[in-house]
């Protein structure tokens, strides 16, 4: 079972939210996940607000083999530097 950790996006039209999930390789976009790990609203006002991610099962999912798309490495980093500056 190759695990990727990739974007699903719900919300309603021209409103888009996404789900952070780790997810089959072969599924759908739609698809169900293995695991929900959180949420990307680029409607968000900061990056902090924008990106909110379980570190903890995100870095449990990276050792267990799991590869982020690079949007979601991307976010991550983003977050990260982020977080903080918003403490």
């Amino acid at each position: 079972m190759a695990v990727v950790i990739r974007l699903q996006r719900t919300g309603k039209p021209h409103q888009p939210y996404y789900r952070v999930v780790a997810i089959e390789k072969a599924r759908a976009a739609s698809g169900k996940p293995v695991e929900i790990l959180g949420s990307y609203n680029p409607r968000g006002e900061t990056a902090a607000k924008k990106v909110v991610v379980d570190a903890a099962r995100y870095e449990h999912w990276i050792k267990a083999g799991a590869k982020p798309s690079e949007t979601v490495a991307t976010l991550v980093k983003s977050a990260r530097k982020a977080a903080p500056a918003a403490k």
